[in-house]
């Protein structure tokens, strides 16, 4: 019985050693590797209708575009709401102050990029074996998807400075409704571009990438977008 023990010196039993040698061997792979179906083969019954996927994903990209264009119509609306001279001072000086801490964050994004672009094409390109197109796609993807976050925050500091001077004078009249209804309004206004720009990028990934490609492209954009929106 020495003999089927293993050389570890441990004692393994011959049950244990039978049981990890019908265990598979591990598969490596992450989300680089996804490949997509084509879509141009998948269609979808809806209502006694065949749709195909790539049609179906055309209509959800025009929703989120139309969502998008919803945010910004809440925030010219915001905008075009009456408020006091002095208290739009007061929130264009929260504004300033907002763009120089927003400037000051994206320089340090900018670093940061430098830092985690390094940290992926050294992993990718040299550990991974990755084709350097690949790791360029995801490089690029990254800072799309840092620029994403940027450009929504950056709309989410311009209608909160509005939300608030119009709240302000909105609560002159003595009215409770307004005074919520104007918060309400602008964080639907962000809620809507954010959730828009989002399923726009990921949309286009998924009708104008390859689908050998489109693996590597939700990495990257998955890193910038989670980088972007932890920073700001």
């Amino acid at each position: 019985m020495g003999c089927l023990r293993t050389w570890f010196g441990k004692g393994l039993p011959l049950a244990g050693m039978m049981a990890l040698a019908l265990l598979p061997a591990a598969a490596m792979a992450g989300e680089a590797d996804i490949k997509l179906p084509e879509l141009n083969n998948v269609t979808f019954n809806i209502l006694g209708m065949e749709l195909g996927a790539r049609l179906l994903l055309f209509i959800g990209l025009a929703v989120c575009v139309l969502g998008g264009l919803f945010g910004v119509v809440q925030a010219m609306a915001i905008k075009n709401m009456p408020a006091h001279r002095s208290m739009l001072e007061v929130s264009e000086l929260i504004y300033t102050t907002c763009k120089t801490y927003l400037i000051t964050q994206g320089k340090l994004l900018a670093l940061l990029q430098v830092l985690i672009g390094a940290v992926i094409f050294v992993y990718f390109f040299f550990l991974v074996e990755m084709p350097l197109l690949d790791v360029l796609v995801v490089l690029m993807w990254s800072v799309i998807g840092i620029l994403g976050s940027f450009g929504v925050a950056w709309f989410g500091m311009r209608i909160n400075t509005y939300a608030n001077s119009r709240a302000a004078f909105a609560s002159l009249r003595g009215k409770p409704l307004p005074v919520m209804a104007i918060p309400l309004q602008a964080g639907m206004g962000i809620g809507m571009l954010l959730i828009s720009v989002e399923l726009v990028l990921m949309l286009i990934i998924l009708l104008f990438v390859s689908p050998e490609k489109a693996g590597a492209c939700f990495l990257g954009f998955a890193i910038g977008e989670s980088l972007g929106a932890s920073v700001l």
